[in-house]
């Protein structure tokens, strides 16, 4: 299996190379969001104390927009990184295409060089077209996914910090 997966790697060629960097920036990125939103919640009491100082000492201008604004800022900072990851989910599936379209046209070369005798011919330009369409989906949906995830996490956190600030207010 290991063989194989080296050979369909090779033969996608340089654009499988780039999902493969790609796959390994984006991965890297949602598992370090995760360990840092996950290090936030033992801090989450720390930040409605803030939130509730921040409250206090502008009491005359004291309004629920700045208080969410406030939350909202501090929410941002956890989603630094996850745009690169929404990135990668959007041209992963075009860079497959890519891919395809280079296989794709690496046949047609073949065959007006050769003509259709023989399908081994043009065989190898459709098999590069297959497996960098497969590479780039195999790349965007676990992207797509862990995006999502990770955006769901922290709206929750977010909502979560309003109601107990809201609370104690």
């Amino acid at each position: 299996m290991g063989v194989d997966l080296i050979t369909y790697i090779d033969r996608g060629g340089i654009i499988v190379y780039i999902l493969i960097f790609l796959n390994i920036i984006g991965f890297t990125i949602m598992f370090w969001k995760l360990v840092v939103i996950a290090l936030s919640s033992n801090k989450r009491e720390f930040l409605i104390n803030e939130i509730i100082t921040f409250a206090k000492e502008n009491n005359e201008e004291f309004k629920k927009d700045s208080i969410e604004n406030f939350i909202n800022r501090k929410i941002r900072k956890l989603e630094f990184g996850l745009n690169t990851v929404k990135i990668i989910a959007s041209i992963a599936p075009l860079l497959g295409l890519l891919g395809t379209v280079i296989g794709v046209l690496d046949s047609f070369d073949s065959i007006t060089k050769s003509g259709l005798g023989d399908p081994s011919i043009f065989s190898s330009g459709i098999s590069v077209a297959l497996i960098t369409t497969i590479a780039g989906l195999i790349v965007a949906i676990p992207h797509y996914i862990g995006y999502n995830y990770i955006v769901g996490i922290l709206d929750d956190i977010e909502l979560k910090i309003q109601k107990e600030v809201l609370k104690k207010i």
